[in-house]
């Protein structure tokens, strides 16, 4: 019964009170600094700084998080669990989505209260104060504190301001994409770009492509986030958030990961439009006779061909052992997913070709070795003969890419 009365009694946070703040970004910086100077005593931390996001926290009636991504917050949350006193309040001021945070209420302890908080603006704002704050849940512990980055909008439930931030920017890191593009094109169609700024300037878009005529030299908003944020928002139908996805994954794997996203004019104007489809090779799996490749990407997905047991001699491994031979497939689709940053968990479709359905069993506890979540739709069917002889079984998959994919 006491944690529901601490859950139930939310107190406002003074200036005699202690705020920890963690995360010492680009963005956290000049907020833990904003927080100072309207006189709040302040405790900040980083991640690799020598001292236990437990012992920061220790004590601290409030507690803010500024942090890169989901997994970030839950790792820092996590370990800073143990140190969080009952009633203390922590804000969640990342961009995460609406599910990490109702992941992050569930794994809290039910006498701290959590507000979801992420902001619209970047390092200028941050520290002049005009940050936007899209704050969901219960404010009465942190309105004030709140306050002093800027506008606080009270959108309602908890995540809340999650969901509103992912929104807000699946509408305008596409148009930041396609404003790139639109300066590509005028370049091939020989249209002078300052004329086009200035009839952009017109438009409801020109604020924006006057920062993509003139990107950045210092990194406000880092390219990589960008991808980032639009990979958290994916859903289905976000056709133009998806394809501005891609774009930007390809502008990390090209070395523009801490860029300012203003950095994608340059990258687009520059590099040649890739092909749709995509060879995936790696190294790490034995080479292919050169009539087919190991995988082929397409946008999200990932197409892996047959893989039978054949080491880089093109001899075959297992002879005889369904088991043997099964280790050896599942090794070599191990080592394709993770070339693209994907593991059996992201397996959508896997098929399976048994010269023997007798030996299904042997095959079945190989597989379940590698496939231990929930497993993928998948066809198993007794073939005559494959390829080469000897060859007891042959596995194909497709893949759905994790969205943090680069490649």
């Amino acid at each position: 019964m006491q944690s529901s009365r601490w859950w139930n009694t939310v107190r406002s946070v003074s200036l005699r009170d202690v705020i920890a703040f963690l995360g010492q970004g680009r963005m956290g910086v000049p907020m833990a600094r904003r927080l100072s100077e309207a006189g709040h005593e302040v405790t900040t931390w980083r991640r690799g700084s020598g001292v236990t996001a437990a012992a920061a926290v220790d004590g601290a009636d409030l507690v803010i998080t500024m942090l890169r991504d989901p997994d970030a917050v839950r790792e820092v949350l996590t370990a800073a669990a143990p140190g969080l006193r009952p009633g203390a309040t922590v804000v969640e001021m990342s961009t995460i989505g609406p599910e990490a945070v109702r992941e992050l209420r569930a794994a809290l302890p039910s006498a701290v209260s959590l507000v979801d908080a992420p902001v619209l603006g970047s390092v200028g704002p941050a520290a002049d104060g005009t940050l936007t704050v899209l704050a969901g849940g219960d404010l009465s512990g942190c309105r004030e504190v709140l306050g002093v980055f800027g506008t606080v909008r009270e959108l309602g439930p908890l995540g809340a301001g999650a969901a509103m931030k992912l929104a807000v920017m699946s509408a305008l890191v596409p148009a930041q994409v396609l404003l790139a593009e639109t300066f590509a094109y005028a370049d091939a169609h020989g249209i002078d770009r300052d004329a086009l700024a200035g009839v952009l300037s017109g438009t409801p878009l020109g604020i924006l492509a006057g920062r993509l005529h003139a990107p950045a030299q210092d990194t406000r908003y880092a390219l990589g986030l960008a991808a980032k944020d639009l990979g958290l928002a994916a859903w289905p139908g976000a056709s133009l958030a998806n394809a501005a996805h891609t774009r930007l994954r390809e502008a990390e794997a090209a070395g523009l990961t801490d860029r300012d996203i203003t950095a994608i004019a340059h990258h687009v104007r520059t590099t040649p439009p890739q092909s749709r489809a995509r060879p995936v090779n790696p190294a790490t799996v034995p080479a292919t006779n050169g009539f087919y490749s190991h995988a082929v990407r397409v946008g999200d997905m990932l197409y892996v061909s047959g893989q039978a047991a054949f080491d880089e001699r093109g001899e075959l491994v297992g002879e005889g052992s369904m088991t043997a031979q099964a280790e050896h497939v599942f090794g070599c689709l191990s080592r394709i997913l993770a070339d693209q940053g994907a593991t059996f968990g992201d397996l959508a479709f896997l098929r399976t070709y048994l010269t023997d359905m007798d030996l299904r069993v042997e095959y079945g506890q190989v597989r379940r070795k590698y496939i231990t979540g929930t497993p993928p739709a998948s066809t198993t069917v007794e073939v005559s003969r494959l390829f080469m002889p000897g060859a007891l079984l042959e596995v194909d998959a497709i893949v759905a890419l994790p969205a943090r994919v680069s490649g």
